[in-house]
């Protein structure tokens, strides 16, 4: 542990997985590389598909934009300097930077939380009423919805992080994790405001991450309520297809944390680097695998993109004919 004098803290060490060997570094970097490269070029396109694709410009697919710029933001925000970590063994970050990714860490995870509930009311208002569907959801009120996510959590974080700033730094400066967190980092403040600190940042966590997921459980119950009075086996099959994409992308995010909480909860401790992966697996996973989701879950999503394919081909073929 290297012990400093507060005014002496100009940078922290990540540590990352603490038990891994150092041969595995390399194999270690490239996983995480080809991750990253899976979340830029996913994620890039469903942002290009969407935005040129007129067809596309409903509220619906407005939501998965903005998941897909929160996703591609995440992983930019962390996955560079994991792989640096490994690749060239660059285990420093700035004082300044650490609390920099700790902003943007938190952030945008409190903001895919707000993104997943406004999804889920999306599904719910389309299946509970979908007479007042046109009314209620309109582009514009999709865009000031996730608008103010972005703008709100992105003020509501400063307070946090400022919280965090006040605590003297003077113990250890090692992160015992792969990039900044606000629990990693304030464990090495001093003085006796440090569970302050950590219970007010806790208690908001818990509040962005259960007031969205108790009206995503309500709203997916509802929506189950209502298939399930459809007559028709294909009415109901039809109508939770609708649905299927926002349910499985919901279920990659809420799941996993849950899983940890609870077995953190209940005295079931895993070991510090299964810890990390774990965390790390619900933190990037769903930024990687929902541009896929989005592509071949969503039915409309789908059929564009089979169509342009084909149109492609064709294309293709007649310019070799020619």
């Amino acid at each position: 542990m290297i012990i400093t004098n507060i005014t002496a803290i100009k940078d922290f060490i990540i540590l990352g997985f603490p038990g891994l060997d150092p041969r595995y570094y390399g194999l270690v970097s490239t996983l995480l590389f080809f991750t990253y490269m899976a979340i830029v070029v996913g994620n890039i396109f469903i942002l290009v598909f969407v935005g040129v694709e007129r067809y596309l410009h409903k509220p619906t697919y407005l939501i998965f934009f903005h998941m897909a710029m929160n996703d591609l933001l995440f992983g930019t925000v962390t996955l560079p300097k994991m792989i640096s970590r490994y690749w060239r063994d660059d285990k420093i970050i700035s004082f300044g930077a650490c609390f920099t990714q700790m902003y943007f860490v938190h952030s945008l995870g409190a903001i895919q939380s707000l993104l997943l509930l406004i999804m889920s009311l999306d599904r719910f208002i389309a299946v509970c009423f979908p007479l007042k569907y046109p009314v209620l959801l309109t582009n514009n009120t999709v865009s000031m919805a996730c608008g103010l996510s972005w703008i709100g959590t992105f003020l509501r974080m400063m307070a946090v992080i400022y919280h965090a700033l006040t605590l003297p730094y003077c113990n250890s400066n090692i992160i015992v994790q792969c990039y900044c967190d606000h629990t990693s980092v304030t464990k090495l403040g001093c003085g006796e405001d440090v569970k302050y600190v950590q219970t007010v940042a806790v208690g908001l966590a818990m509040f962005s991450l259960l007031l969205p997921l108790s009206f995503i459980l309500f709203s997916f119950i509802s929506i189950f309520v209502v298939v399930f009075r459809i007559g028709n086996a294909e009415g109901r099959s039809k109508t939770l297809s609708t649905c299927t994409p926002q349910l499985v992308i919901c279920c990659l995010y809420y799941m996993p944390r849950c899983f940890v909480y609870l077995a953190n909860y209940i005295g079931f401790s895993f070991s510090l680097d299964i810890r990390i992966l774990l965390i790390l697996l619900y933190s990037l996973l769903p930024c990687a695998v929902n541009p896929i989701i989005y592509c071949f879950k969503t039915k409309y999503i789908k059929d564009i993109l089979m169509k342009r394919l084909k149109n492609a081909k064709v294309g293709m073929k007649l310019h070799n004919n020619a």
